[in-house]
């Protein structure tokens, strides 16, 4: 193949390279000859930095808007979304053209063009080639999370010349199975070449980070086999695109485990744990980058150049800087699911003790209920009564007072004063802006450094993998394999929560432990479709389908003895968001766009498509 240029854009990106101490950041367009590009090792090195600025789908700090779908949040306008959207979080081709298969192609000419580069050694060139094969295989993973098999392109090139037969271009769609074996497989040989070493800020791939999509695809894979009943046959395709035998299952779980247990045993990670206070480490574990012992791989920020608004548009209202804050509300969906520190079921989630109005239960601090809960909650949600940046956010609805008969009533400003008794951040059921509306804020990924929340925004990264999820893998795999080893993987992340270990472990303490460990971290939506439950939890009729917050109110009933202490309300967001979580089977995997169809008559579609 012959290339008479080569068109490099290359963003304002800030990505660390574990070979030098400094970030590259450039910012050009040009083009030049592939012989110009490949005899420079700086340039090379910046073709590789432009992959990097462009893998980042589904939920992340910096497309805040992709967090309010689900059952963890909502955000400030009103929302009448019926029905979700099969195609949210879709992978496949962009808009612009640059992030699907064309990046495919582009990491494909680095191949080939490295290949007969000398520049570098072959010693050099090897973490290269490796790095590039796992994101195209990060890019097939998220491309088949969500609409199955897709066609695999490997190391060909494709070029297209006037008049040439474009059918040899156009290639079917691999099975399902066949798609998370390539991932599986690229990812498992790329981490024989790839460094071992931490890199800066995890913001390059590695050996683990390898071993980490390794492990999550196999755990799809293994998922998909075991859970696509019979009950799911109407979305599966006879041409095995969307559908994995379940006598494969067993295997992938197998090499979800080995892979996972590599990353625990040998790799330089580990848990998140140094500071005395537990809440306070797992809020680090997340968002901070210095001396971070456990984020494997992380899409990085950096001023100047890139940086993110996740904290100037999400600070509560009383710590903003702008005329932006409080953009979603955490749901008590999610809140009520961290457990108490003592309690007869360990590893399930347990509604909040708050009574009625006419059987109220009273606490003596603003955050009574959620003391002595897993030390999770205070990291992932800031609650009534939390300390975020130094200073105490309150989230106070309104009073509870006895009316003139004598019954709990609630008020929203001060008799014969005027001046508002809700918080200056909310909650309020309307949909004005800048106010909270559920009663609970989310606290990760949000910066305490003060010019996070002003313009130049944060530089907290969004993380991809870290070491908690490689001990909740192998759990889960050890869990589906019956090999008694569940419990010794799972304790691990549950003794740094502060929560108790479990003896033995069951589905349902799996699937609760991922959901408080790595909230907002896009796996929710994710792990539901591949366990085959999400049609169930989001059912409009369940109520795990509907939005719920908690609402705190100060007594405030002179001469009574509950005069000053707290009364806590469920609230439904049926005033913002007045239709329930609907899920149904077709939304299991996402359509094939007629545009693609078109272009390549050889893709099947996938079920439910008009």
């Amino acid at each position: 193949m012959k290339r008479n240029y080569i068109l490099i854009l290359l963003s304002a990106i800030a990505i660390s390279f574990s070979s030098c101490n400094d970030f590259l950041e450039r910012e050009s367009e040009q083009i030049l000859p592939p012989e110009d590009v490949y005899s420079d090792p700086a340039l090379i090195k910046s073709v590789l930095a432009n992959f990097y600025g462009r893998i980042s789908w589904g939920q992340h700090p910096e497309a805040q808007g992709e967090y309010d779908r689900l059952d963890e949040a909502v955000g400030q306008g009103n929302n009448n979304i019926s029905n979700m959207d099969r195609n949210w979080w879709r992978v496949y081709d962009d808009k612009d053209g640059r992030n699907g298969y064309k990046l495919v192609h582009e990491i494909n000419e680095f191949i080939y063009y490295l290949k007969a580069s000398t520049a570098l050694t072959e010693e050099e060139k090897a973490p290269y080639f490796a790095e590039v094969r796992v994101i195209r295989a990060w890019f097939y993973f998220c491309s088949a999370r969500s609409l199955g098999g897709v066609p695999l392109v490997d190391d060909n090139l494709f070029e297209y010349t006037p008049g040439m037969d474009i059918t040899t271009m156009q290639i079917p769609r691999a099975t399902e199975a066949a798609t998370y074996d390539y991932i599986i497989k690229e990812c498992n040989e790329a981490a024989k070449d790839l460094p071992g070493d931490k890199t800066i800020n995890a913001g390059r791939v590695n050996k683990w980070a390898a071993k980490m999509l390794e492990a999550r695809a196999a755990l799809y894979a293994a998922s998909l086999a075991k859970y696509t009943t019979a009950e799911y046959n109407d979305i599966t395709l006879a041409s095995g695109a969307v559908g994995i035998p379940s006598e494969k299952a067993d295997n992938y779980y197998k090499i979800a485990l080995a892979a996972a247990d590599s990353v625990i045993l040998y790799s330089p990670y580990k848990l998140q744990d140094k500071k005395e206070n537990k809440s306070t480490n797992f809020y680090e574990a997340v968002t901070i980058k210095q001396e971070n012992d456990e984020v494997i791989w992380a899409r990085d920020y950096k001023y100047p150049g890139q940086t993110h608004g996740f904290t100037r548009d999400n600070i509560p209202f009383i710590l903003k800087r702008e005329n932006s804050a409080g953009n979603l509300s955490v749901l008590l969906n999610l809140v009520e699911e961290f457990e108490p520190l003592t309690t007869s079921t360990p590893g399930q989630k347990h509604p909040f003790n708050i009574g009625t109005r006419e059987n109220p239960v009273f606490y003596d601090t603003p955050d009574g209920p959620f003391e002595g809960r897993d030390y999770r909650l205070k990291g992932t949600v800031l609650v009534n009564g939390s300390v975020f940046a130094n200073t105490e956010i309150s989230y106070q609805a309104g009073l509870l007072y006895r009316n003139s008969e004598g019954k709990w009533d609630v008020e929203y400003s001060l008799p014969g004063e005027g001046s508002m008794a809700t918080s200056l951040n909310g909650p309020i059921q309307n949909s004005e802006r800048l106010f909270n509306k559920s009663g609970f804020s989310m606290r990760k990924y949000l910066d305490e450094t003060s010019s996070a929340a002003a313009m130049m925004g944060s530089e907290v990264f969004a993380v991809r993998f870290r070491l908690a999820e490689a001990y909740l893998i192998a759990a889960e795999a050890s869990l589906e394999l019956s090999n008694g080893k569940a419990a010794q993987y799972i304790n691990p992340v549950r003794e740094r929560a502060g929560v108790q270990p479990l003896a033995t472990v069951t589905m349902d303490n799996l699937i609760h432990e991922r959901r408080v460990e790595l909230a907002f971290e896009d796996h929710r939506y994710w792990d539901l479709k591949r366990w085959r439950i999400a049609d169930k939890v989001w059912n409009p009729e369940a109520p795990t389908g509907q939005r719920r917050g908690l609402y705190a109110y100060k007594v405030n009933q002179p001469g009574d003895p509950n005069n000053g202490k707290w009364f806590f309300e469920e609230v439904k967001m049926d005033f913002i968001y007045p239709n329930n979580l609907k899920f149904e089977k077709r939304n299991y995997y996402a359509e094939m766009d007629n545009e693609w169809l078109n272009k390549n008559p050889k893709l099947e579609p996938n079920r439910y498509q008009q």
